[in-house]
């Protein structure tokens, strides 16, 4: 049930409640429709109420009542102090008058002195009293479907790299559901797989996993609904699709794309260094090899066509930066007349 749902009921049973009073108490009005309009009014001006102090906490609910019973304190000091002494104690319209104006200025006061206040600020009012910090802000993990397929959001944790409550709301987990349960062979495997991830981020003992059960049925989309939800939870969202995090980042939501964390991650490489790589396959040019490092990154090595299966030592001589990432040129650091030995 959505927000304006029940206020629709609240506004129907205040219209409700006033046309019942016209009924139990017919001599305060003859027609009940007085009381119906003033019972629909009534219910109007509180939902109007409750619009304007959408964003006021149950903190600041508090801050503001200790603020104004503190004003109330100090008024009702300096209203027995004498200091009016000046006003006719038989003049009750300018006795009530001050006194109201001492009370409404007092109350004012404190309550906007405590609401800008924190809870460090209360140790001067109780001296000696530290109070803990209870209220300290959760870190949320907040996961989509395909960084949950990745499954390196689970190595990350485990490592302990990433720190924080993971949350998947409901409506990610019946998207990978469906995944799993899709006719596609290669959708149902990558969903199953997700399913796996999900488990063991759940036997995880570091970091605590929550399933969400909040759901915007007005959005269609599932990334409107994870950036709804973010800016709710004040969570950040991990993903590896770019245009969702494009689209976070309009709104101002915090956003990890895991893509990006493992590019800015990448070993650097350098002309002259050297390292083992396996030759995968042959190469375009005559007498070239192919290799690939662990992330991805393709490396051509010049004479080594006939190590085709083999690990080797090579040493890179250049670096070719283009749209689609780096390639690394080596040649091979072979004895020659020698043969490496085959890989493992």
């Amino acid at each position: 049930m959505t927000i304006w749902a029940i206020r629709i009921l609240f506004l129907f049973l205040c219209t409700l409640g006033g046309f019942a009073v016209s009924q139990v108490r017919p001599e305060l009005l003859d027609a009940g429709r007085f009381w119906t309009l003033l019972g629909f009014g009534l219910g109007g001006v509180l939902i109007a109420l409750d619009e304007m102090l959408k964003g006021f906490s149950l903190r600041a609910f508090s801050a503001a009542t200790f603020g104004l019973l503190l004003g109330t304190l100090v008024a009702w000091m300096f209203d027995n102090s004498g200091i009016f002494m000046w006003v006719d104690k038989e003049d009750e319209v300018t006795r009530a008058l001050v006194r109201m104006a001492l009370f409404i200025s007092f109350g004012y006061i404190g309550m906007i002195m405590a609401m800008r206040s924190n809870k460090e600020d209360f140790s001067l009012i109780i001296p000696y009293v530290k109070f803990a910090r209870e209220n300290r802000p959760e870190n949320l993990l907040l996961l989509d479907t395909s960084v949950i397929i990745d499954g390196r959001i689970a190595d990350l944790i485990e490592a302990r790299f990433v720190e924080g409550i993971v949350v998947v709301p409901r409506f990610v987990l019946k998207e990978l559901q469906l995944v799993a349960d899709s006719a596609d062979p290669l959708r149902r495997a990558r969903g199953r797989r997700g399913l796996d991830m999900l488990a063991r981020l759940q036997r995880n003992k570091v970091n605590e996993v929550k399933i969400h059960d909040a759901d915007f049925p007005e959005e269609k989309e599932t990334d409107t609904k994870l950036i709804r939800l973010a800016q709710v939870l004040s969570a950040c969202i991990y993903s590896n699709d770019h245009n969702l995090g494009k689209i976070a980042e309009l709104q101002s939501v915090k956003h990890v794309n895991l893509n990006e964390l493992a590019a800015a991650l990448k070993p650097v490489i350098l002309p002259g260094e050297v390292f083992n790589l396996k030759i995968a396959r042959e190469g375009k040019d005559r007498t070239q090899g192919i290799g690939y490092l662990s992330d991805g990154t393709m490396v051509v090595v010049n004479h080594a066509q006939k190590f085709v299966g083999q690990q080797i030592e090579v040493q890179v001589i250049s670096l070719l930066q283009s749209a689609t990432g780096t390639m690394v040129f080596a040649d091979p650091k072979v004895v020659p007349g020698t043969n490496p030995a085959p890989a493992a």
